[in-house]
């Protein structure tokens, strides 16, 4: 039933050994960058390739600043931070998303509430955004308050899942009427455009990951973008432990954190970006032809949404229910080839059972049927 399925991934990765779901690609001058990196001896969180990653990564998706930080999940904890993220707030996110959206939410003291998906993009709805805010909050001293629980809600943060842009542009008109601020997950969307215009770069702020099983890696890393001056100036503040410049002395002005990236890492990251846009190409190119090698197989392929150029960071399919999107699980990975279910959504887990959420059979409905399927760059 489901060896066609496989004989056509096998097409895509020719290889007796196992085939993993999305392993990094280091074909450009990574080792030669790390080593002079060695080399200078500043291999910690200051030096030139850190300077050079952020301007890489600021100028490829267009927002006019981007600090280099140690992770992803650091990278929005310290946006939700710049927003106003705290003890007694709320940030509305998605519950179809990797376990690190709401985490963040957590570190910093406020409380996540979920809503819906859209089936065609994966990410935050901003009808079903639309709807809940309707229902449940107010107008209140200046601020938009939950009514149900009488918290302000600070921030909302969608996710541009699996690297398909989200409806970024409703999503941000509809938090505008309600003055909360947006940040964009964009974690696993670097090379993902929206109506034109790179993802992370619609909202107030945005962050990108670079783990390994990104599309670029820095081995471990992540990068928050804005464009305003005020915000990044901040965000550099305090992931470098709030430290004041002198010459010598060491002032620290508040509690701040340990989170920049170290040049060594972003060593990697620049020989990274430089393959960026071979790495999307042919991802694009792959997921064509998943596409239509499924079709003939009649097997749903998720496509990217309209308006969007998506990086295909993982692509997907669509099966008939829980228990085929099982059986299809324990068949491929038998077989040495590496398939993976949506994260289980974060209303199902049991620190977070208990938020507040909305009405969510889209996030049901995915989370019971699409399964992730090998999706590494080729060179």
């Amino acid at each position: 039933m489901f060896e066609p399925i496989l004989d056509c991934i096998r097409q895509r990765f020719p290889t007796t050994g196992p085939i993993v779901l999305h392993e990094p690609c280091f074909k450009g001058e990574e080792k030669a960058y790390a080593l002079e990196c060695i080399a200078s001896t500043f291999v910690s969180s200051v030096g030139q390739y850190v300077d050079d990653f952020e301007r890489r990564v600021a100028d490829f998706v267009g927002s006019r600043y981007a600090v280099a930080v140690v992770n992803g999940t650091q990278a929005l904890f310290i946006a939700l931070r710049l927003i106003g993220a705290r003890p007694q707030s709320e940030v509305i996110t998605q519950s179809l998303s990797f376990v690190a959206t709401a985490n963040a939410v957590v570190h910093t003291g406020s409380r996540p509430v979920f809503v819906d998906v859209d089936l065609d993009t994966l990410g935050l709805s901003p009808q079903a955004l639309a709807e809940f805010l309707k229902g449940n909050a107010e107008r209140r001293g200046g601020q938009t308050v939950n009514k149900r629980t009488g918290l302000p809600i600070v921030g909302c943060v969608p996710m541009h899942t699996l690297g398909h842009p989200c409806r970024i542009d409703e999503i941000r008109e509809v938090c505008d009427q309600y003055d909360i601020a947006v940040v964009e997950d964009a974690a696993e969307s670097l090379g993902s455009y929206y109506k034109s215009r790179h993802t992370g770069t619609f909202g107030h702020l945005g962050i990108f990951s670079f783990n390994g099983n990104k599309i670029i890696t820095t081995g471990g890393g992540g990068m928050l973008v804005t464009d305003d001056q005020q915000l990044a100036q901040r965000a550099k503040h305090l992931t470098t432990t709030a430290k004041r410049p002198h010459r010598w002395e060491f002032v620290h002005d508040e509690s701040g954190y340990n989170f920049r990236l170290p040049n060594l890492n972003a060593a990697l990251g620049v020989a990274q970006m430089e393959q960026l846009d071979k790495f999307v190409a042919n991802k694009r190119q792959l997921a064509e032809e998943y596409r239509a090698g499924f079709s003939g197989l009649g097997v749903p392929f998720f496509t990217e949404p309209s308006d969007a150029k998506s990086n295909y960071w993982l692509n997907a399919l669509l099966l008939d229910g829980e228990k085929e999107r099982d059986q299809f699980l324990r068949f491929s990975n038998d077989r040495q080839i590496m398939t993976r279910p949506l994260w289980r959504p974060m209303h199902k887990l049991d620190m977070y059972q208990d938020c507040q959420r909305g009405p969510l059979p889209h996030t049901e409905h995915l989370y019971a049927r699409l399964v992730n399927i090998p999706s590494s760059v080729r060179l």
